[in-house]
């Protein structure tokens, strides 16, 4: 029999999910590759100060590539992209990797240390390098050259550095191959063939609003011809481009004319086909380059992942066909293969990040990197999917984490407190998985609703575009329809509802403030974008946002009227809800003058706060430590905000 849980307050329960276990229990797994027959994977450190490791799953167990120290992460467009690749189908071949606090891009064989191949910067980051394709002696891929050292101004080309590491003190060494947009994806060489092909945009289109797919021949000479655009243009956005790995000379575009990111064929005469024309995604916001979800395997057959507000597994033929992997596993990130296995991480309700090998032939899912920490699993609550309706007749979607203990419940009669969790992006969305941070607050007895607010991805086009010209409205709208719909079902105690977010999500928890002040009775804020005016004038954000606002408020001037509106600056004097901002020191993104804005129009009498600030961090905390600090600090000021005392 099981025992009886014991009635404690909702919000005191003692849990052993400690702040510490939030910040380095999930582990944060990337970039997976293949290395001759074992898969590799990008790992960050919060132990040692966020560096990215690059881990392998060799016979004897899990182990570094690299020597310790070395960072294999890099910062092209803020955000990050592919920064590594095996230069061979044998291990020996080795590997190209982007160091985290150069930004060069190094060769690394077995046996010996790595060496640089791109020359070095004006400054460490000057030059950003990601998204490798390897071609005879050299690697080619995509170059960002920034104009400062926060990333304001950038141009960006297709490069080619010799494998031979001459470029590595004689920049003249490096061959530019293309510079067709500001932005642009790395290279696809086609597979023994003489095209290749990329992703372009530019401003002040975000590659969720339009991109071309490009393709140029490669001439005699390894330089290329003149480009042409294959797919995309106004109003279509192609995701990922891939060629066919069975030397078909096809090539498979991952793009939206529909209104959903299906996979397009596009056979040598240049006819797309929609091979599996369905309301589901096949792709995602590319906000990091080279990432992808359309696998071309060697037997002609694509390994895709799909779903909507979810991704699953399955292959994909010719015909139309699509086989999913049988399974838990309802999120599938960072997918790559040999041609013949699927590598990937993984995760569901009930599995926190785990790296995994699949197999067609068989339907196997293998574990290769079990995640660490799993007694505390126990303490996890069963989330569920919601779909409320707004009163517009919008359909909002959101994530329902009840509160949950093996060995506590609520009192008889007593509502718990719930968080309004807002995700950052905004054209982004949240994944329904085990996470130690909705559990830390959960297992204190603190419900957590996880709004997929109007926006975000995973949803089509039709979806995204509701916070078109709508940012600081549509969302905070969602946000109140879905916890009010939570209210109303009986579930959440009204008086005792926070809200908290990070970048666009700090933007949506301040308007909520504004615009919501008897719903909310605390909040947490990171790192957030709150005065749209100076975010988007020369130097008040990175090169890749700084005309985001085009699309999520209006074109500037012509929409200054919305600027100034929509802000969640505009009634900032008017919060009387008590807050913590965090924020980190090195954000480039969001750097700190915007939260520094909040607080000059803030009368700390009518509405108390703590300003947190921590140096070193950037856009998204990376250190265990400052992950710990501002947990503690929010669960204080719920804890006081909502009526309960934390256990300790």
């Amino acid at each position: 029999m099981t025992a009886a849980r014991q009635p404690l307050p909702y919000g005191s329960w003692p849990s052993p999910v400690a702040p510490e276990d939030a910040a380095r229990g999930d582990a944060l797994l990337e970039w997976v590759g293949f290395l001759g027959a074992d898969v590799c994977w990008t790992e960050v450190l919060p132990e040692q100060d966020g560096r990215s490791a690059l881990m392998r799953r060799t016979p004897g167990g899990v182990r570094e590539v690299l020597a310790p120290g070395w960072d294999v992460r890099t910062r092209v467009i803020e955000y990050g992209g592919r920064p590594w690749l095996a230069l061979g189908d044998r291990a020996e071949d080795g590997i190209v990797f982007t160091h985290g606090p150069d930004q060069r891009v190094y060769r690394w064989q077995p046996g010996g240390d790595p060496v640089p191949l791109s020359p070095a910067g004006a400054w460490p980051g000057e030059l950003r390098y990601a998204d490798f394709a390897v071609r005879g002696a050299e690697v080619w891929c995509m170059r960002e050259t920034v104009g400062d050292e926060r990333a304001v101004e950038a141009v960006r080309h297709l490069v080619a550095l010799p494998l031979d590491g001459r470029a590595a003190t004689d920049p003249g060494a490096v061959r530019e191959l293309a510079a067709t947009h500001h932005f642009m994806t790395g290279p696809r060489i086609e597979p023994g063939g003489d095209r290749v092909a990329w992703l372009g945009w530019d401003h002040p289109d975000m590659p969720w609003d339009t991109t071309d797919l490009m393709v140029a021949e490669i001439r005699a000479d390894a330089t290329l011809a003149r480009a042409l655009p294959l797919m995309g243009g106004r109003g279509e956005s192609v995701t990922q481009t891939e060629w066919a790995a069975d030397g078909s000379g096809t090539l498979y575009a991952v793009s939206d004319p529909d209104g959903w990111w299906n996979v397009h064929a596009i056979p040598p005469d240049g006819r797309p086909r929609n091979l599996c024309p369905r309301p589901e995604e096949f792709g995602e916001a590319l906000w990091r380059i080279g990432l992808r979800w359309c696998l071309p395997l060697l037997d002609g057959r694509l390994a895709v992942v799909h779903g909507v507000g979810e991704r699953r597994l399955g292959i994909l033929t010719a015909d139309g066909t699509l086989t999913d992997f049988e399974g838990p596993a309802t999120e599938w990130h960072f997918a790559a293969t040999d041609g013949r296995r699927i590598a990937a991480v993984v995760s569901s309700p009930g599995q926190r990040r785990t790296v995994v090998l699949a197999d067609p032939a068989d339907g196997s899912v293998d574990t290769v990197r079990a995640p660490s920490g799993g007694a505390l699993d126990a303490y996890a609550t069963t989330p569920y999917r919601r779909t409320y309706r707004g009163p517009d007749g919008e359909d909002v979607h959101a994530h329902v984490h009840p509160p949950y203990h093996p060995g506590f419940t609520g009192p008889d009669g007593e509502l718990p407190p719930w968080l309004v969790f807002v995700h950052g992006g905004p054209t982004s969305r949240s994944h329904l998985v085990l996470n130690q941070e909705i559990s830390y607050f959960t297992s204190r007895g603190i419900g957590v609703l996880d709004v997929q607010y109007g926006g975000s991805t995973g949803y089509g086009r039709a979806y995204r575009e509701r916070l078109r010209h709508s940012w600081g409205l549509t969302d905070v709208d969602d946000c109140a329809t879905a916890i009010r719909g939570l209210i109303t079902e009986g579930l959440a105690d009204p008086g005792r509802i926070a809200i908290r977010g990070g970048s666009a999500g700090g933007w949506t928890a301040v308007a909520s403030l504004v615009a919501e002040p008897d719903l909310y009775r605390a909040a947490g804020i990171y790192y957030p974008v709150l005065d749209p005016v100076s975010w988007r004038a020369k130097g008040g954000t990175h090169d890749f946002e700084s005309r985001y606002l085009d699309g999520l408020i209006g074109p500037w001037p012509e929409a200054a009227d919305r600027y100034e509106k929509q802000s969640p600056l505009s009634g900032a004097e008017s919060i009387r809800t008590p807050f913590v901002l965090l924020q980190g020191l090195d954000d480039t993104v969001c750097p700190p003058a915007q939260a520094q804005r909040l607080l000059q129009r803030i009368d700390p009498t009518r509405a108390p706060h703590r300003y947190l600030t921590f140096e070193g961090e950037g856009h998204g905390f990376r250190r265990s430590a400052t992950v710990a600090d501002s947990l503690r600090a929010e669960l204080r000021l719920y804890g006081q905000a909502l009526g309960f005392s934390p256990a300790h």
